[in-house]
């Protein structure tokens, strides 16, 4: 993309209402634009990093068998008075009566709808297991919106649902959601923490949140620093094995790690005390195992191998994925802007001309930029008649992981000049050498 075709609104000043960083960053970097309290425009540059964050998230659940959908963000009352939910989930509901005055809700969660599609076509055991999901943008009537996207109104959310025809092996779909997750945290550049939580509206007795430690986080933490030298990695998980996702599980929650709403003091104690660790965190997702508590109350039963209509149990697992954007910048920043780790930076890299109208360096410019798009990674090049002053800070604003500055004096030598946006190294290298280094840091092979 060139930047002089591109919308994107920067701005120089910081905004009077925004109070945490991701907030700052985002309205600074043009990435939204608050349309009403909580809810906000997603202008190309935040549209694209929320897609690529989707993308993984796709990914991820499909790797681990789960099977994509789509549901409405209106639903109707009935499902909710017949779960129960309709009048005790309380006013962050938004309720609404269509033209034929019936009771109609916009989602803030979508167990009703997906028990009620699981009875309607699903009858026996040899069905099951089942997991599907959708990403659906929700609505939740904050009574005090703030922070962003970090606490909004309108919000997109991963959300998905097991059926399971007993207890085992729905905490089998509990893990393998578990597991799941950790990769798709750590493909985004984040270390997320399980933490034991509080399943409050959705309900049931088994639930971990997942919190990225932040000083801006909205939970106190209590965990064991054990917990963060834990890594994900490329481990080859068979997401069908049992045993294998039990001990991923037990690996990354064995150690104490808690919001302040579960902290016990005593527990907490044990862990020795050079290990003790306090800090902030932001949730960026949960899981939850809440047993036959839908199945029973909406009658999505099956026949089991001996003919018996048995209630499925059942469980939800959500990712804000809206909401993963901010925790990223919180977690990733500094004075000068946004660091995207390179899983979900909006453009692959930019390039930057010195000296937009010199004949040698606007050539050597779009071979690089045409460079990079035969080999599938595409570039932010900033041919804007601007001195370099703004385009290095605007590069440093959106946060682009690598940058490469093209000018007269360099290629009078052969090179051009690679920076690393997250060190600030940076190296001179010839233009194909330094196509070839972006390529691999992408896993992409330039011949």
């Amino acid at each position: 993309m060139r930047l002089s075709r591109y919308f994107l609104p920067v701005l120089k000043e910081t905004p009077a209402e925004a109070q945490i960083v991701s907030h700052r960053l985002m309205l600074r970097a043009g990435m939204i634009k608050q349309a009403s309290a909580g809810i906000y425009s997603w202008l190309p540059l935040g549209y694209r990093v929320l897609r690529n964050i989707e993308q993984i998230v796709h990914e991820e659940q499909v790797r681990a068998g789960h099977i994509p959908m789509l549901m409405p963000t209106l639903q109707s009352a009935d499902l909710w008075k017949e779960s129960g939910r309709y009048d005790a989930y309380g006013p962050e509901m938004l309720r609404i009566r269509d033209r034929q005055d019936r009771d109609m809700l916009y989602g803030p969660t979508n167990e009703e709808m997906i028990t009620d599609i699981f009875r309607s076509h699903v009858g026996s055991y040899k069905d099951l297991p089942l997991t599907l999901y959708h990403i659906q943008w929700k609505f939740r009537d904050e009574i005090r919106p703030r922070f962003g996207v970090m606490r909004g109104r309108e919000f997109l959310m991963k959300d998905g649902y097991n059926f399971d025809l007993t207890k085992e092996d729905a905490l089998h779909a509990y893990n393998r959601h578990l597991v799941s997750y950790l990769r798709t945290y750590e493909r985004m550049g984040l270390q997320a923490i399980p933490m034991r939580a509080d399943s409050g509206p959705i309900g049931g007795d088994d639930t971990h949140e997942f919190l990225v430690l932040a000083e801006t986080g909205e939970s106190e933490v209590f965990y064991d620093s054990e917990i963060t030298d834990l890594k994900f990695g490329d481990r080859a998980i068979d997401y069908d094995d049992v045993a294998q996702c039990q001990a991923v599980l037990e690996e990354f929650t064995s150690r104490y790690a808690r919001t302040d709403e579960t902290h016990d003091d005593a527990e907490f104690a044990k862990v020795p005390a050079d290990r003790q660790r306090t800090a902030r965190g932001i949730e960026v997702g949960q899981i939850f195992y809440f047993g036959t508590k839908y199945s029973e109350a909406m009658g999505a039963t099956v026949a089991d191998s001996e003919g018996n209509k048995v209630p499925v149990h059942m469980g939800s697992h959500g990712i804000g994925v809206s909401r993963l954007l901010g925790a990223i910048i919180e977690a990733s920043h500094d004075d000068n802007g946004i660091i995207w780790p390179e899983g979900v930076t909006p453009f692959h890299c930019g390039i930057v001309n010195l000296k937009q109208g010199d004949e040698e360096a606007d050539a050597a410019c779009e071979a690089l930029y045409n460079s990079f798009m035969a080999i599938g990674l595409e570039p932010l090049y900033d041919d804007r008649n601007e001195r370099a002053g703004g385009k290095f800070a605007t590069m440093d604003l959106i946060g682009l992981p690598w940058r490469i500055t093209v000018g007269p004096r360099g290629l009078k030598n052969g090179v051009v000049e690679l920076t690393s946006r997250r060190t600030g190294e940076s190296e001179e290298l010839p233009p194909e050498q330094a196509i070839a280094k972006v390529a691999g840091i992408y896993g992409k092979a330039t011949t």
